[in-house]
């Protein structure tokens, strides 16, 4: 292994873990703090929703597009240059966010804020793996797990209570102040990696060119495939010409761009290293974490807000609970990282999600609060043993010098994964509600008994409360149809659940496959 790639060690790296799971904390939160603010923002800015709903896609496009060159752009750039000026981009964007005169000026700063969040996180790992020796590896990671998996639960809850109080500009500018913080402390305490600048200009002599090609059909792909999976729902899928050729052209990208970086030197997205036996089984299993973890921060709140009567501080009190189980576990997790095989920690983690998963499909109109407390904290319990294993054990048989790129290719598949689960939970519980809804009705009909009987007692209770007989029939009919349509969205949501959990134990036969790793010592880099 090259000693000019390999981080000088620092005197403390628990200062550098706190400094980078602070700026990825920031950006992780912008995935999900906007998405409660859009009927304030729609309302401020005088569009409609369906216009607002772009502010989040614009985001989710750009981040997932910009990883595809931050492998190249840190060798040129050098690691900790780039960090400060992703950092700077995301901060600076941010403010440009809450002082968007319009829609437009908007969506081109979170264009912005999107290119430096994207690019900054996977560096953040990287600089994380050259800090810690491997055997202490883990543990560094614990802290970046806490901002990854406990930004999206702080995320809504915070720009809910934002709007509420202040006003939507504040989700945003509230990166301003922590953004200049972490701006100082990166210059300060993070170093470049002994060799750099000598690498750097090795590689400027050599004319090592980027693959522009390459990053065009990947940005091109990942780009038309997030446009696909957010807009979906909303423009009926295939029926709209949008989706139809928004489809079509992350299809043809795709296909033309195996060939093309398989045979490149210098490819913009390294398609063996995803092909690997260990890689891509860590690739696999982060997008599964992904789809699970955005998925069930998104639509337990809504669940609870639309069926069970809460308000959005309690719902965000609900997931609080997870988010504060998954912070302690972070570091037990990172301490177990360092003396069991990881393929046997995250086969774990997915049995504890699973079982959280299947407890939420008992859920009813009259269940309780700390019910599904307690099932969001089962899945804080099972999280970071599926998180921390699989990016420490993603590592192993990685060359240092493709460390950054299978940073950016995990960030890439974590965002990828949210949205194929938000995207397909969404769908299930459409589709399902309306199945639902179909079978119920079936049974309000004139010779069924059961019907008659809850009929006559609501018409008699209407009465009782006043109203004359043709109004109580009439409210006893839509107090039914009300019935109809709140337990059809109670069995959509049962039906979204049994997904989920059979997506957690798919991930443990999957996790088995993953071979062992050496522990408690330095482990071998090379292949």
């Amino acid at each position: 292994m090259s000693t000019s790639a390999v981080a000088k060690p620092l005197p403390n790296p628990w200062i550098i873990a706190v400094v980078v799971a602070l700026a990825s904390f920031m950006e992780v939160l912008d995935t999900t703090i906007a998405n409660v603010a859009l009927n304030y923002i729609s309302g401020g800015l005088g569009v409609s929703q369906d216009e607002a709903s772009w502010v989040v896609t614009t985001y989710l496009v750009s981040n997932a597009v910009i990883v595809t060159a931050t492998s190249y752009l840190v060798r040129i750039l050098g690691r900790k240059t780039f960090f400060l000026g992703c950092l700077a981009l995301f901060t600076i964007s941010s403010i440009m966010c809450g002082f968007a005169p319009n829609l437009q000026f908007l969506l081109l700063a979170r264009i912005l804020q999107g290119v430096g969040g994207g690019g900054m996180v996977p560096v953040a790992q990287s600089i994380l793996a050259d800090s810690f020796p491997p055997e202490k590896r883990g543990q560094g990671f614990a802290l970046f797990g806490v901002a990854v998996v406990v930004a999206p639960v702080v995320g809504p809850t915070l720009g809910g209570y934002l709007s509420d109080n202040f006003s939507w500009h504040w989700c945003f500018l509230i990166n301003g102040p922590v953004g200049a913080l972490t701006l100082a402390a990166v210059a300060i305490l993070i170093k470049e990696p002994e060799g750099s600048a000598q690498e750097r200009a090795q590689l400027r002599k050599e004319k090592i060119g980027f693959d522009w090609i390459g990053f065009g059909l990947v940005a091109t792909f990942l780009g038309a495939l997030e446009l696909t999976l957010d807009r979906g729902l909303e423009e009926d899928w295939f029926g709209s010409t949008f989706i139809i050729i928004a489809a079509s052209i992350s299809a043809l990208a795709f296909v033309l761009m195996i060939p093309w970086e398989l045979k490149h030197k210098n490819p913009a997205v390294d398609l063996r290293m995803v092909a690997s036996r260990q890689f891509g089984t860590c690739f696999l299993v982060m997008m599964a974490t992904g789809a699970l973890l955005l998925a069930t921060t998104q639509y337990l709140p809504q669940l609870v807000q639309q069926n069970l009567g809460y308000t959005a501080t309690w719902a965000g009190l609900m997931l609080s609970p997870g988010g504060v189980v998954t912070m302690a576990m972070m570091f037990v997790v990172g301490i177990l990282s360092s003396k069991v095989q990881p393929k046997y920690l995250i086969a774990i983690g997915a049995g504890f999600v699973a079982f959280s998963m299947y407890q939420v499909t008992s859920v009813y109109s009259g269940i309780g609060f700390w019910y599904l407390a307690e099932a969001r904290m089962l899945q804080g319990i099972g999280l970071p043993f599926i998180f921390l294993p699989i990016t420490s054990a993603s590592y192993d048989g990685i060359p240092s010098s493709k460390t950054d790129q299978a940073s950016a290719l995990l960030n890439a598949a974590r965002n990828t994964g949210g949205s194929i689960g938000v995207s397909l939970i969404s769908n299930i519980i459409t589709h399902r509600e309306q199945f639902h809804q179909s079978r119920l009705a079936e049974h309000v009909i004139p010779s069924n008994g059961a019907y008659q009987d809850t009929l006559s007692q609501m018409t008699n209770y209407f009465m009782g409360q006043g109203s004359s007989l043709v109004i109580a029939q009439k409210q006893a009919l839509s107090w039914i149809n009300q019935q109809i349509q709140s337990q059809a969205s109670l069995l959509s949501y049962v039906d979204a659940f049994w997904v989920l959990t059979l997506i957690s134990l798919a991930a443990i036969p999957l996790a088995l496959t993953l071979r062992n790793v050496t522990l408690g010592k330095k482990a071998p880099m090379g292949h």
